[in-house]
Formats: structure tokens, sequence, C-alpha cells
């Protein structure tokens, strides 16, 4: 008679000491990254088209127009406020704050406004145009703050017709 010889089959032993050395990397590098990682998120609005016409017509509706070679600041009533043409590196943003500002000045209560661009327009335009208009940095008590200027943006196509001439 033959004998049956049963070889012991031991299961092997999961080593999972490289793994662990791995999470004990990675775990506080991410936590620490997490810290300089910052999304800002900014409320925006589309313009209405509802209400009465004589409730338009009654309110100030401050626009900044992004044309290709020209940044266009207007108002419903007054038209064109000032048209800001492009300086070497592109548009001119610093410009527009100021003009920004004077124009807060004259309407301290006005909050919102309507950014205009085309669909050409690059979204580091956009985004440019929309913090210069939000806000402007000034020197309060010795240390610097955000002035409010319009926060309240509103984002539209711009007309076809604008900036042709």
């Amino acid at each position: 008679m033959r004998r049956k010889h049963r070889r012991l089959h031991t299961e092997p032993e999961l080593d999972i000491t490289a793994f662990m050395n791995l999470m004990i990397v990675l775990v506080p590098v991410l936590l620490l990254n997490m810290v300089f990682a910052h999304t800002s998120v900014l409320e925006l609005n589309f313009p209405q088209s509802e209400g009465s016409a004589a409730e338009q017509a009654e309110s100030l509706q401050l626009q900044v127009i992004i044309l290709d070679d020209a940044l266009v600041v207007s108002d419903n009533k007054a038209g064109v406020i000032k048209r800001i043409a492009d300086n070497k590196q592109g548009h001119d943003f610093a410009m527009l704050g100021q003009v920004m500002k004077e124009v807060k000045a004259r309407v301290p209560d006005k909050r919102d406004i309507v950014i205009m661009a085309r669909k050409q327009t690059s979204y580091q335009s956009l985004v440019s145009a929309m913090d210069t208009v939000r806000s402007y940095e000034t020197v309060v008590a010795g240390s610097v703050v955000d002035a409010e200027l319009f926060p309240e943006i509103s984002i539209a196509d711009a007309p076809q017709n604008v900036g042709e001439s």
C-alpha cells in the first residue's frame, strides 16, 4: 500500500510593512498641504430681466465691458463713463480700479455691477476684472484691508457693437 503524504500547507503571512511606511509618510504630507490649498468661491448673479421697465429705468446700472483692446466703464443713464485703452501688458486693471473708486465716490450706496465679456475673453481677464471691481486694498489704522467697491457682481455677454468705432 501506498502512503499518502500530506504536505503541510501554511498560509503565507501578509507583509504590509511597505504599505504602512507609505501611509506614515503620505498622511502627514497630505494634511500639511490641505492648509495651503485654498479655493475661494465668489457669488455671481445673472442680470435680471424681470421687473417693470419703470423700475429698471430709474435704477442706475453700472457696466464694465471687456473688449479685445479696451475696458469700457458705462452706465445705463449717462452712457460711457470711461474707455480704458490697453497698456503694453494687456488690459489696464490698475486704471479700472481708479475709475471704480471714482464711481463709488459718486454713488456710495451702489453695490451691484455687471461685467460683460465676449466669448473669446480669457478667463484670467474676467477674474481680474471681477477682483478689481469687487474691492481694493487700502491702509486703515496701520494695517492693509480690503475696502468694498461693488461686491455684487453679475456676468453677461458683451454686445457686439461696442468698441467697433
